[in-house]
């Protein structure tokens, strides 16, 4: 096996590219900035495992030893695509997922509530997630609502609310139709939300990066956030949403932004799922040939011979 990364101009990223010989797979990660993890740090901790990615068996042996959620995502997905190849199938064939379209959320940026507004009113898809905080949310949620009644409101407060300020803003977002509010609290405080009987579902998202988190935010959120990045690939992703049903959330896939390299296993993830955040792409100024098609929060996968 042989494997390559790769710099964008726009944004740094990681791409592996597995060679068989007889097909090739390549794979994106980012990675978890808010870990300390880069896309350089997973080129360095890759470089250190090559001589010994000799066949599949090997490179998947060499999975649980990294430590790089961008290393961990892009070699998983190298892999996932390169069987996929070999054995002439989709990557829906493959997990047993339907093949088809997604409708993904579009961000508005975080800024001043008539700011959001009138990036809202530019949007023409019907799924619109708002970038919050604490102080705003609320005025910020509702200037969006004013020019956009037609529109289906999520919310991501990225860890900034207090306990006390989510019980005290969560029934005017109710009026405002917000469908879900994305990790309200810090991560590791999830244990105020006991007892809490929230007005809108409140989705988990850097409180949950693997299976392993779930026990624990049961009966908390109603939802779980999936990265690839931060379930380290579609393998960690496909058990995390397994467990998720089991226990009862519902599930919203996402993505540390990334090209549609990044976005093509998610796509196909998406299609399990119950909502999709994945405009990655649409923050880039440039994308790959080929690559994943977006019309109005639309997505149409790219092609099987681009990924999967």
């Amino acid at each position: 096996m042989k494997f390559a990364f790769a710099e964008l101009h726009s944004i740094d990223v990681l791409t592996v590219e597995l060679d068989s010989g007889a097909a090739r797979g390549r794979g994106e990660g980012i990675g978890v900035f808010f870990h300390g993890d880069n896309p350089e740090k997973g080129a360095i901790e890759l470089a250190a495992f090559e001589k010994g990615f000799g066949s599949q068996v090997a490179v998947e042996a060499a999975l649980g030893g990294l430590k790089s959620y961008a290393a961990r995502n892009a070699l998983d997905c190298a892999l996932w695509d390169l069987r996929c190849k070999e054995a002439s199938t989709s990557i829906h064939e493959m997990i047993g997922a339907p093949a088809g379209t997604i409708q993904t959320f579009q961000t508005i940026s975080l800024d001043a509530p008539g700011a959001m507004a009138a990036a809202a009113e530019k949007v023409t898809g019907p799924r619109l997630k708002l970038k919050v905080d604490a102080p705003r949310i609320v005025d910020q949620v509702r200037a969006v609502r004013q020019v956009r009644g037609d529109a289906i409101l999520m919310a991501d407060a990225n860890q900034d609310l207090s306990f006390e300020r989510l019980r005290e803003v969560a029934p005017a977002l109710a009026k405002l139709n917000l469908i879900m509010l994305e990790q309200p609290l810090t991560a590791g405080e999830d244990a105020d939300l006991a007892g809490f009987q929230s007005p809108i579902p409140l989705c988990a998202d850097e409180s949950c990066f693997t299976v392993s988190a779930l026990e624990g935010l049961a009966g908390l959120y109603d939802a779980v956030n999936i990265k690839l990045d931060k379930t380290g690939g579609l393998t960690g992703a496909l058990a995390l949403l397994a467990e998720a049903r089991r226990l009862g959330f519902d599930v919203l896939v996402g993505c540390m932004a990334g090209t549609s390299l990044s976005m093509a296993p998610a796509l196909a993830l998406a299609t399990m799922c119950d909502f999709a955040d994945l405009d990655g792409p649409l923050l880039l100024a440039d994308d790959y040939d080929n690559a994943a098609r977006y019309v109005d929060g639309t997505v149409y996968p790219p092609p099987k011979e681009f990924w999967g």
